[in-house]
């Protein structure tokens, strides 16, 4: 059998290889693009832009100052904190601009992530009751925009600690904290309605 392109295996770039690829040939973005499209785009609609239009005008946003900043990025960091960290400037940005609140979170199709969210922070009565995916959807949605994105970027992103703290740049020891006042919150609304 011949050796086509479609036969042989793609090689996996990790981001570092990616970002040394496209500092050296612009035309290389397009991997970084290809990787984080999907991603972003799914982080923008979860921090409350419910516009498809606006989402993908801010996802062009973030990929055009990706690019143009590209040469400013500190390799001692992961590179996909660096871009979250474009993105969640610009999506705050946006909603700043456009003096708007972003909208609540919803589940579309993904309760297991709401039920990440339970398991994380015992959020089971005293009856052993477990709270369901709409209830914490409600809960997460009358959250302080600073705790929803803690929670986005802890549950939904499922982004460490350190990956958390190079996004918002704030220290670690702070996003312990949101994350813990975050679940506390939640737990009180959960626990009064």
């Amino acid at each position: 059998m011949a050796d086509t392109p479609k036969n042989r295996e793609q090689p996996q770039f990790s981001d570092q290889d990616l970002v040394t690829n496209t500092i050296k040939n612009k035309h290389a973005f397009a991997a970084i693009v290809h990787r984080y499209e999907a991603p972003l785009l799914r982080y923008i609609s979860r921090l409350g832009c419910k516009d498809a239009a606006a989402a993908q005008d801010l996802l062009q946003e973030i990929f055009v100052k990706t690019f143009v900043h590209l040469n400013d990025y500190d390799h001692s960091l992961k590179f996909s904190s660096w871009i979250y960290r474009i993105a969640h400037n610009e999506i705050v940005s946006y909603f700043r601009k456009e003096r708007s609140r972003p909208s609540v979170l919803t589940r579309a199709g993904e309760d297991y992530l709401f039920e990440n969210i339970v398991d994380d922070a015992d959020l089971i009565d005293q009856k052993s009751l477990r709270y369901t995916a709409p209830e914490i959807e409600r809960a997460v949605g009358q959250l302080e925009q600073k705790y929803r994105d803690i929670i986005v970027l802890k549950f939904f992103e499922e982004k460490s600690y350190e990956e958390i703290s190079d996004i918002l740049q704030i220290p670690q020891g702070t996003v312990a904290t949101l994350i813990s006042r975050a679940k506390k919150k939640i737990k009180i609304y959960l626990e009064k309605s």
